[in-house]
């Protein structure tokens, strides 16, 4: 965290490498290439996006990772139901809670 190593600007090396240089140009750019190359926020910095969707104010993201087959087949069944991922995604968390002897997830935000 302390230093900062030097890394090459490859965008500026580019351009040199394109650009036919003269004898000044040449020093010039040797010394851009030199210099290094600042960050713009620190790496422990993490950035919320500007703008979220109105749609998912006050929720939270669930996921998994599933084999590509798995998320295709859900797709085609949306597809076929003419619903969304999401509302299967619903539904069947809705399930698993009744069967797990849980509340309803519409009951679930009621207080």
């Amino acid at each position: 965290m302390g230093t900062q190593s030097k890394k090459p600007n490859a965008l500026l090396a580019a351009i040199n490498r394109a650009v036919p240089k003269d004898e000044n140009t040449r020093e010039q750019s040797m010394v851009a290439e030199s210099l290094p190359v600042q960050a713009s926020e620190p790496a422990h910095v993490t950035r919320k996006p500007k703008t979220q969707r109105p749609s998912r104010l006050g929720t939270k993201l669930v996921a998994g990772h599933f084999d590509p087959k798995v998320a295709r087949q859900l797709r085609i069944i949306a597809a076929e139901e003419d619903t969304t991922v999401q509302a299967l995604l619903e539904e069947a968390i809705d399930l698993l809670f009744v069967k797990k002897g849980r509340a309803h997830i519409k009951d679930i935000g009621k207080g």
